[in-house]
C-alpha cells in the first residue's frame, strides 16, 4: 500500500484527496527516499527529515499552480522537490546536472526563487507582495523560515516591512530547537483557533475603528491572547503547533487563509525525525557526506587532513600562547574547525549566528582594543559583509584575521555556494593582505605571519584534502616562491591549485618545454620583483587560479606586466557560476586540469619560438 501511494504521487495535486492516514504513509515513504538518496549522495539530512510533514501539509492546503512557497535557505526542500515532479530524478541529488540541493526556478517553476544563503525569504516575500498588488493578481504567499535564519539581520528587515505594510502573507516559523509541552500546546491550539475564526477576525476589524474599540481590543487581547514578539511586528501569531502532526498543520494553514494581514504560524519540529542517528546528532547530519544507512557511520575514502584540519591545529596552538586571540564564526563552528578552541577558551569565542556583518564589525572593534580577532567563515558567506570589510576594517586598517574556508570551486552545492569571488572583492580593498596557501604547512606559516601583521589579513583555502605538505620556511608578506626555474614558459599559481600547476609543469618538461613555476602565495600585495623579473626574462606567462577571472589574481598580474610587452594568459573561472559537481570534476571542466593547463602552455610556448 505504501509503495502504491508514492507511485501515484507525480505532483502535489495528487495528494489533495488523500486522507491524513494516507498522508502519514506518504511521509514515511518520502522519509525512506530521502534517507536512501542522502546516504548515497550526501546532502542536508537532519533539516529535511524534520520538515517532511510540514511540507506535505503546505502542498495539501495551497495550490502551487498559483500560490508561492518561499523556502529560506532552501536546504530543507527535498520533500518539496519530490512532490513537484522530481521524484524519479531525485536519485541524482547534488550530482552533476542532477537535482539541486537548493531551490532554483531554473530547475522547476515550482521553486519560487533562488536560495542558498540564509535570511532572504522575507525580503523575497516583500517583492512578491508588491508584484501581486501591481499585477492585480490573487495568490497566496507562504514563507518557510527556520529559527536559525532569524539570527540574520535581513530577516528582521523583512519582518519589519511586512508587518508595517499589513498585506496578506503567511510566514511559517520552523522551530526545530524548542520542545513543546502538552499544556502549552492545548492552550495555543485554542488561541490559534480563536484568532483564525471568522468571528474573531470580524470583531478585530470592528473594534479597531474607534478609540474605544481599540481599548476594548487591547483589554481582551491582554486577557485572552499572549503578547508576542511577532505581534509587535504586526503579525497575527498562531502556535506553537506540532510540526509532525499533519492534520493539525493542515487545519492551521487552512484557517490562516481567513486572516487578511500578515500571519506567523510557529511550528515545532525535530531535526532528523525518524532516523535515530540524525535525531541524536543533528549537527553531524546537517550537511553530511555519504554514510552507511544501517550504522550511521560516514564513509570517508580520503586519507590525510584537510586545510580546515590544519587551521584548527594552528589556531589551538597559537591560542594557548596568546590570550589576545579571539575567535568569531557565523553559525559554522564545526565546519571551520573552531570547536576545539571554543571548548578550551569559551570566553574568547563567539558564534554570532547567521550574522556575518556583525561578525566583521565586532572583530574590528576587538582589534581596535588590542585583541587579535580571527573571523572564521566560508568564502561565499563573507560576501554578505562586504561593506563592513571596507567601512569597519579597511579604512582604519585594523588587524583582523579572516580565515576563508570553502574558497574557490566548491563541490556539490552549486552556484549559491561557490567561493570563487573572494580574491576579486578582497584585493580591491586598501590595507588588506590576501594570501592563499598551497598546502597545510604553508597555511600554518601564513597564520603565524598574520598574527604578527598590523594589517587586515585574509587566508583563503578550499574544502579539500591537502597534498603531502612540503617543507616550508618562514616567509614574509608579499613574497612568493620560485619553485622551479625555466626558460620557455612561466606558470604562476596561487593557492591549493598549485598541485595542478606542478603536474602540468611535469607534463611540459617531458615535452622538452622548459617551464618555470612560481607559487605566488599572496594576491595582495604581489611579489612584484619576482614576477616581473621572471616574466621579463621568459616572455610567456600563464596565471592559474580557482577564482573568477574578472578582477582576480590573473588580473593583478596583468596590471604589473601591462607595459612590459610580456604575453600573459589567465586561466581560471571565466564568467560563469559553477554548477554542482565534485570540485575536481569542475576544475577539469573549466580548463584547470593538469593536462589542459599543459596543453595550453605547450601552444603558448611554441608561439614564442615562431
Amino acid at each position: 500500500m505504501e509503495a502504491d501511494i508514492l507511485r501515484e504521487i507525480t505532483s502535489s495535486y495528487n495528494l489533495k484527496s488523500l486522507s491524513f492516514d494516507e498522508l502519514d504513509i506518504l511521509a514515511s515513504n518520502i522519509r525512506d527516499i530521502i534517507l536512501d538518496t542522502v546516504s548515497k549522495n550526501g546532502g542536508h539530512l537532519a533539516s529535511n527529515l524534520g520538515s517532511i510533514e510540514l511540507t506535505i501539509a503546505l502542498h495539501k492546503v495551497f495550490d502551487l499552480k498559483r500560490d508561492k512557497i518561499i523556502f529560506d535557505v532552501s536546504h530543507q526542500t527535498y520533500t518539496h522537490k519530490i512532490l513537484t515532479g522530481r521524484k524519479d530524478a531525485f536519485s541524482t541529488l547534488r550530482q552533476y546536472r542532477g537535482i539541486a540541493g537548493y531551490s532554483n526556478p531554473q530547475e522547476s517553476p515550482f521553486d519560487a526563487f533562488i536560495a542558498g544563503h540564509a535570511s532572504t525569504s522575507l525580503s523575497v516575500a516583500l517583492g512578491f507582495i508588491k508584484a501581486r498588488e501591481l499585477s492585480a493578481d490573487n495568490y497566496e504567499i507562504v514563507v518557510v523560515i527556520g529559527d536559525g535564519a532569524l539570527t540574520g539581520g535581513e530577516a528582521y528587515e523583512g519582518l519589519n516591512l511586512l508587518g508595517h505594510m499589513g498585506k496578506k502573507v503567511l510566514v511559517v516559523l520552523n522551530d526545530n530547537e524548542m520542545s513543546i509541552s502538552k499544556n502549552v500546546g492545548a492552550v495555543s491550539k485554542f488561541l490559534s483557533h480563536l484568532r483564525t475564526s471568522k468571528s474573531y477576525q470580524y470583531f478585530k476589524r470592528i473594534t479597531t475603528r474607534t478609540r474605544i474599540g481599540q481599548k476594548i481590543k487591547l483589554s481582551i487581547k491582554e486577557l485572552l491572547l499572549p503578547t508576542t514578539f511577532f505581534e509587535e511586528f504586526g503579525f497575527t501569531y498562531l502556535g506553537p503547533i506540532d510540526g509532525h502532526n499533519l492534520k493539525e498543520l493542515a487545519q492551521t494553514f487552512e484557517r490562516s487563509k481567513n486572516i487578511p494581514g500578515p500571519t506567523l504560524v510557529h511550528v515545532i519540529t525535530k531535526k532528523g525525525k525518524g532516523y535515530k542517528f540524525a535525531e541524536e546528532s543533528p549537527t553531524l547530519y546537517h550537511s553530511v557526506e555519504p554514510f552507511n544507512l544501517t550504522t550511521g557511520i560516514v564513509k570517508n575514502d580520503n586519507v590525510g587532513k584537510t586545510f580546515s584540519d590544519y587551521f584548527g591545529e594552528i589556531l589551538l596552538e597559537e591560542g594557548e600562547k596568546d590570550p589576545r586571540i579571539f575567535v568569531i564564526t557565523a553559525a559554522m563552528t564545526n565546519g571551520t574547525k573552531t570547536e576545539a578552541f571554543k571548548e578550551k577558551f569559551p570566553s574568547r569565542f563567539i558564534d554570532v549566528g547567521i550574522a556575518e556583518q556583525t561578525a566583521v564589525t565586532a572583530a574590528a572593534t576587538l582589534a581596535k582594543n588590542g585583541f587579535k580577532p580571527v573571523v572564521a567563515i566560508y568564502s561565499t558567506f563573507l560576501q554578505r559583509a562586504y561593506d563592513q570589510l571596507v567601512h569597519d576594517v579597511g579604512i582604519l586598517g585594523l588587524p583582523v584575521i579572516f580565515i576563508l574556508d570553502r574558497a574557490g570551486v566548491v563541490s556539490d552545492d552549486g552556484p549559491t555556494h561557490q567561493g570563487i569571488f573572494d580574491m576579486t572583492y578582497l584585493r580591491s580593498i586598501p590595507n588588506f593582505v590576501v594570501a592563499a596557501p598551497k598546502d597545510g604547512l604553508e597555511l600554518k606559516e601564513l597564520f603565524r605571519l598574520a598574527l604578527l601583521s598590523s594589517n587586515p589579513f585574509v587566508i583563503r583555502f578550499p574544502k579539500d584534502y591537502t597534498v603531502e605538505p612540503s617543507d616550508t620556511k618562514s616567509f614574509e608578506i608579499g613574497k612568493g616562491e620560485l619553485v622551479f626555474p625555466g626558460n620557455d614558459l612561466l606558470l604562476i599559481s596561487i593557492g591549493a591549485i598549485f598541485e595542478r600547476a606542478l603536474k602540468a609543469r611535469e607534463i611540459l618538461e617531458k615535452k622538452m618545454i622548459s617551464t618555470a613555476l612560481i607559487n605566488a602565495r599572496f594576491v595582495r600585495p604581489l611579489d612584484v620583483n619576482l614576477i616581473q623579473s621572471e616574466a621579463l626574462r621568459i616572455g610567456r606567462v600563464i596565471t592559474i587560479e580557482d577564482n573568477i577571472l574578472a578582477g582576480g589574481f590573473g588580473s593583478a598580474v596583468n596590471e604589473i606586466l601591462s607595459i612590459s610587452g610580456v604575453r600573459v594568459m589567465n586561466l581560471g573561472i571565466n564568467d560563469v557560476y559553477p554548477e554542482q559537481g565534485k570540485r575536481s570534476f569542475l576544475l577539469d571542466k573549466y580548463g584547470l586540469s593538469p593536462e589542459l593547463i599543459a596543453e595550453t602552455g605547450e601552444r603558448f610556448a611554441k608561439e614564442k619560438n615562431r
